[in-house]
Order: structure tokens, then C-alpha cells, then sequence
């Protein structure tokens, strides 16, 4: 279940485990309804991974922790969160992806022209990439294909620091300090559980 706390103690269910009511959907060419795509059982939200695309909150966020758990469905794959997006208008909006790709959760993506302070091309390159990666601290502590991994981020005033089963694996500094939070489809099944966001 989804879960926004406030610092007043109250608590606004944006993921109810039973629908995705509160949250919007992008979906490349708008190819087939959302609903092939996102779908809740058992509590938890199924991606389908095809075609590509991303769920995104209704409502936008600015200073708050992030928590939950993802797997795979099937082989290890690739899909991310989406942090601080700006304009949810396209497969690969303007945003901080935190990368959940087997083997590189943990890194970050810069979508769209996204910035992060931390960021310098690489010596010798003249021109921007079209997905900037600010690779992760560490090696890689995910867990088998199966298993459930855990992601914490936290971001404050644009900083952001993500924890990949509980090691701290990156931190940028973005020069965006709201927008909406994502989960991706991007070619392999996900599955994710125990989402909650206190602010």
C-alpha cells in the first residue's frame, strides 16, 4: 500500500491496493490502454514492461522520503523511478531517473535535459549524451532474480540520496526541487510492493 504521511500525522492513500485511482499514465504512441500495462493484485502493482512508458503521481512532491520493494518477473530486466518530473508528457519526460536496471540500480539517468549538479561530460566529449548516467557508488547489491530488493530515497531542497538495499549508492544535487514520481515500463515485468512516502 502507498502511503503519503505528513508532519501532521495525517496520511493520504494514493495507492489504496486495490486500483491505481491516483495515479496518470503515459504509454509510448498510446498503443494500448493503461490498463494492459498497470495493474494491482495482491496488493502490489504489476508493469508489464511493454510497451514502454511510466505511472506517475497525481500530484507533485517536493522534500519527502521514498521506500519500496520491486522484483522481476521472470528475467532480470530494466525499469526505474522517475523523480521530480517536471512536464509527464512523454515516454522519457524531463526527470531524475533512479535507475532499477539489473545490475545498475542505483544510478542515476538524466532525462530530457534533466540536470544534476554532479554531472561534467566526460573528458574528451564535446557533445551532451542523450541519457547522461551518473553511475552509483558501488558495486552492485541487488538481490536474485526472485528476490526482493529495497529502495529508500530521500530528497531535500533538490538533493537526492538513494539506498539500494539499505547501502547508499548515490547522491545528486538537482536545480528542481518538485515534481511527480514515476514507476516505469520498460521492456521486462516488474512487480513493486511496500511503497510509502512521508514528507
Amino acid at each position: 500500500m502507498l502511503i503519503v504521511t505528513g508532519c501532521t500525522g495525517q496520511s493520504d492513500k494514493i495507492f489504496n491496493g486495490k486500483n491505481l485511482s491516483n495515479w496518470n499514465f503515459v504509454i509510448e504512441t498510446d498503443s494500448v490502454p493503461p490498463e494492459e500495462v498497470f495493474s494491482v493484485k495482491d496488493h502490489s502493482i504489476f508493469i508489464t514492461g511493454k510497451p514502454i512508458g511510466y505511472m506517475y503521481t497525481k500530484r507533485k512532491y517536493s522534500d519527502f522520503t521514498l521506500e519500496t520493494e520491486w522484483r522481476w518477473l521472470g528475467e532480470a530486466g530494466n525499469s526505474g523511478i522517475f523523480l521530480l518530473i517536471e512536464s509527464p508528457d512523454n515516454p522519457f519526460p524531463r526527470a531524475i531517473e533512479c535507475q532499477l536496471k539489473a545490475g545498475n540500480a542505483g544510478d542515476f539517468v538524466l532525462l530530457n535535459h534533466s540536470q544534476l549538479a554532479e554531472y561534467a561530460l566526460p573528458e574528451g566529449v564535446t557533445e551532451r549524451p542523450k541519457f547522461p548516467v551518473i553511475p552509483k557508488k558501488n558495486n552492485s547489491n541487488e538481490k536474485p532474480v526472485g528476490e526482493w530488493n529495497k529502495a529508500k530515497i530521500v530528497i531535500k531542497e533538490g538533493h537526492i540520496s538513494v539506498y539500494i538495499n539499505d547501502l547508499l549508492q548515490n547522491e545528486g544535487t538537482s536545480p528542481v526541487t518538485e515534481g511527480h514520481i514515476g514507476l516505469q515500463s520498460e521492456g521486462y515485468g516488474v512487480q513493486f510492493r511496500n511503497i510509502s512516502i512521508s514528507e
